[in-house]
């Protein structure tokens, strides 16, 4: 049986200032899609942090949640040092980096240790910051995704990153293989790495694809 695809697309994230709140994740970077209003008692503002399928929602009369209890929202960067440069750069006021003793906790600062992950292994080192109204965030340093955690959408620099890797690694392959299109191993490594395989195991996929289309 088919799954029906479920994306998760909006987090509705509650504010006490909805002008506030707007002024602070539009300071970071992140893109304003809508602002909608309807009489004093009703707003909602739509905000996307760059290269995410998924957007949050502020706004007045939206949640009866209170300002500040959402806790451990989690956005994926893929150089921690320089995600921290930035965020403090536009107002935000991030934690040093730090990873954990073994134990993932969303609020506090139980088992932190300080600094990046030793191994510099990816989903090992954070940072974290709060909005206004205390609404608490993590950024998570991922460089290469675990089987099956791919990404399902790119924006153009990813994407362009991506290519380049993939042209690379074809070069390699087409210098040792029999004429085949282009296309095929392409298409067969940028769906690998979309499912979160390491580029070696990429290439392979897209070698073994390649092979059945010739046989």
């Amino acid at each position: 049986m088919s799954k029906v695809e479920t994306k998760l697309e909006v987090v509705t994230i509650p504010v006490s200032d909805v002008d506030r709140a707007k002024t602070f994740y539009e300071g970071l970077g992140w893109r304003v899609d809508a602002d909608f209003s309807k009489g004093d008692d009703w707003r909602v503002v739509q905000l996307t942090p760059p290269g995410s399928a998924c957007s949050i929602f502020v706004g007045k009369g939206l949640t009866t949640a209170a300002p500040g209890s959402v806790q451990g929202l989690l956005l994926i960067v893929d150089d921690i040092q320089a995600a921290r440069a930035d965020l403090a750069a536009h107002g935000a006021s991030p934690s040093e980096v730090f990873h954990f003793d073994g134990t993932l906790r969303v609020t506090g600062t139980k088992d932190r240790l300080p600094g990046p992950d030793p191994e510099r292994r990816s989903y090992m080192s954070w940072i974290s910051f709060s909005d206004p109204d205390g609404n608490g965030l993590l950024l998570q340093e991922v460089t290469t995704r675990l089987p099956g955690r791919g990404v399902s959408s790119f924006d153009v620099a990813t994407l362009t990153d991506l290519l380049r890797e993939t042209e690379h690694g074809h070069g390699a392959y087409e210098a040792i293989a029999p004429k085949h299109h282009w296309s095929g191993w392409y298409a067969a490594y940028i769906v690998a790495r979309q499912q979160g395989k390491t580029p070696e195991d990429a290439a392979k996929d897209a070698g073994r694809h390649v092979e059945s289309v010739l046989r």
